[in-house]
């Protein structure tokens, strides 16, 4: 089983109801659906997610901040902080199972449960901030993933790659000033949320740790492939991660309404294909992937399909 797939999912997170918007149930089941009609699912290995304490969430967000978000959505409220952030009453419970599903995403692949996962979650995480809901986001998944692995497994080197089309600000912020998780991201520049420049490298102990490769509206595969190949690979070779997380954005697909870059579902497994080489070549192979946006279903079901193809593969 060690060299299986898992994947991570629980209908509790369709209860994170956001109505029309964009980031919705939906998402969900047009990839498990759609991994059902490729015959992918079943070769997989099901990670149950327990939810996240707040021990294990405190370690990227405030004590005060976790309250707050539960408080909220106790008492009703179906917006948070900046206003594009919508909750309902099974926003937190869902939140809360998302981020425990990528701590048990990490327990399965560090105990030899599983090669890899990948986290069918949501709410997404990227965007949120130590004591800030942004951007769909509540608890930052990815961020909690890196910090779990490193206190519970003494894991002394993270890498984390980001494609979602968005710059994750969230997860920038959180190990900025950090030398021990290096943070790389692609994305459509300028955009949402504004930050992720080729100037922003880190500062103090994490300056040079923080990379970020801005790719202009129209890019797609071959210069995303590009970016990975020369810029990523050639990092990684002096940082050397001893596990690998994957902030998987797939809203840089070409059908996407919430971008203008051109990706395919065949270059999401290229990109894939990279980063899984080098969660081989120096984290024995320890990778988890963890869904962050991707709002047009059809792309958003092929892409994932594309991606746990290669993940699953030898």
């Amino acid at each position: 089983m060690k060299n299986q797939t898992g994947i991570v999912y629980s209908d509790l997170y369709l209860d994170h109801e956001t109505g029309g918007h964009p980031e919705s149930p939906r998402r969900l089941t047009a990839i498990m659906d759609g991994l059902v009609d490729r015959g992918i699912l079943e070769d997989l290995v099901r990670v149950d997610p327990v939810p996240a304490g707040t021990e294990e969430i405190g370690l990227v967000h405030s004590t005060s901040y976790i309250k707050w978000v539960e408080e909220m959505v106790n008492r009703g409220e179906t917006v948070l902080d900046a206003g594009d952030t919508v909750v309902s009453a099974g926003s937190y419970e869902a939140a809360i199972l998302a981020a425990g599903g990528v701590i048990a995403a990490v327990a399965a692949v560090m105990e030899g449960k599983v090669r890899n996962c990948f986290c069918a979650v949501r709410p997404p995480g990227h965007h949120a901030l130590y004591d800030r809901a942004m951007g769909f986001c509540l608890f930052n998944n990815v961020a909690i993933g890196a910090r779990y692995v490193q206190k519970r497994y003494g894991i002394e080197r993270v890498l984390i790659v980001d494609w979602d089309v968005h710059h994750g600000n969230g997860t920038q912020d959180t190990f900025y000033g950090d030398s021990s998780v290096f943070y790389f991201s692609t994305h459509q520049y300028p955009h949402y949320p504004g930050s992720g420049s080729t100037g922003e490298t880190g500062e103090g102990a994490g300056e040079g740790f923080t990379l970020n490769a801005p790719l202009s509206s129209g890019a797609g595969d071959e210069e995303y492939l590009r970016v990975f190949n020369e810029k990523l690979v050639h990092a990684m070779d002096a940082f050397q991660p001893e596990f690998v997380f994957i902030s998987a954005g797939f809203d840089g697909h070409r059908s996407d309404p919430l971008s203008s870059i051109n990706l395919t579902g065949e270059g999401f497994a290229r990109l894939t294909s990279v980063v899984k080489g080098i969660a081989k070549k120096y984290a024995a192979g320890h990778l988890v992937s963890v869904l962050e946006g991707g709002y047009d279903l059809d792309g958003l079901s092929d892409s994932v399909g594309e991606h746990l193809l290669v993940l699953s593969g030898g």
